[in-house]
């Protein structure tokens, strides 16, 4: 087990060391560094000192005359008015109050019981006797029977007012029934019906002539396209695929087999020349951005090997240039 362990100062024990940084890095972070910290340090040193002028003025001056001035608003103010509640205005308030009952609502309760009110159930039996009773005898026998008359005459006026309007109802119904509807009828019947029908026939008639025509004038239109779509390809076409087929298909072949191909063959043969070229070119491109990235902005840290913890399986097979014991083990 002791051997196994890993020795004092191995990676695992020791922190892990920071990247170096290239150089382009230290040159950018110096300059902003100092910029930034002659901008902000006044700034911080002024609002510094106005926190610190804030606090001493808060602490000697606002707070202390703060408190000055409401406990001489509490004596000019509210403790004269607690005073004057408390020792003038409510002893008066309940002296005239006793006073108002004594003088005013004892006498008014006295006088509404023992005075107002047997005067005015003598008055509620006075007006009943002289005025509800002689209405209701005036209205029952004198106000009912005038108003049943006069309801009667007016449904007799009402009625003979309906009669004569439905007699002049009647008679302008007629007037209007022959002076007007009668002819219109006559006229619908005898004169715009007939012309109608006529009109609607001829209408019919001239539109299925001019489906006729239009059916009749496709199929001409139709016969003389393909009239002149024959006579074309007879002339242009034709001649054109002749020519495509026995002058220009003989030519391109000769063309494909002739240039075309050893061109590609050729091309192929400097593509698989230039292939390795061309990588090669790459790598070093490659090669050259690594290094300058690595002098600008230094190298990645390199992963640590892991150290192999475990416990050994089992013993090894003996060797002449080995031992057994550990002080003999290499």
């Amino acid at each position: 087990m002791d051997l196994q362990k890993p020795p004092a100062g191995t990676p695992e024990q020791q922190p892990a060391r920071q990247a170096p940084e290239g150089c382009l890095v230290v040159a950018i972070r110096l300059p902003v560094r100092i910029v930034v910290l002659v901008l902000v340090l006044p700034l911080r040193m002024a609002w510094d000192a106005l926190a610190v002028a804030a606090r001493f003025l808060n602490d000697t001056v606002l707070r202390p005359v703060g408190r000055a001035l409401l406990w001489t608003a509490r004596a000019l103010f509210v403790w004269p008015f607690v005073a004057l509640w408390r020792h003038v205005l409510v002893p008066v308030g309940r002296a005239l109050a006793w006073l108002g009952h004594v003088l005013v609502a004892v006498p008014l309760a006295w006088l509404h019981r023992y005075v107002l009110t047997p005067v005015g159930h003598a008055l509620a039996w006075l007006a009943r006797y002289l005025v509800v009773v002689p209405a209701s005898w005036l209205y029952a026998s004198v106000l009912t029977p005038v108003g049943h008359a006069i309801a009667w005459c007016l449904k007799g006026l009402l009625r003979g007012m309906g009669l004569i309007l439905t007699g002049v109802g009647i008679g302008l119904y007629w007037v209007l029934r022959v002076l007007l509807v009668l002819p219109a009828l006559a006229l619908w019947r005898w004169v715009l019906a007939p012309v109608g029908r006529f009109l609607a026939v001829v209408g019919r008639e001239v539109g299925q002539a001019l489906g006729h025509a239009w059916r009749v004038a496709g199929r001409i239109s139709l016969a003389a396209g393909r009239a002149l779509g024959t006579f074309l390809r007879w002339i242009f076409v034709e001649p054109v695929r002749w020519f495509h087929r026995t002058v220009l298909t003989a030519v391109g072949h000769v063309v494909r087999d002739t240039v075309l191909r050893p061109a590609a063959e050729a091309a192929r043969s400097v593509g698989r020349a230039l292939r390795p070229a061309l990588a090669s070119a790459r790598e070093s491109v490659r090669q050259a951005r690594a290094d300058m990235r690595r002098m600008l902005f230094g190298a990645s840290p390199e992963p640590v090997d892991p150290v192999d913890r475990r416990e050994p399986v089992g013993r090894a097979a003996r060797t002449l240039g080995s031992s057994t014991t550990a002080l003999t083990k290499d």
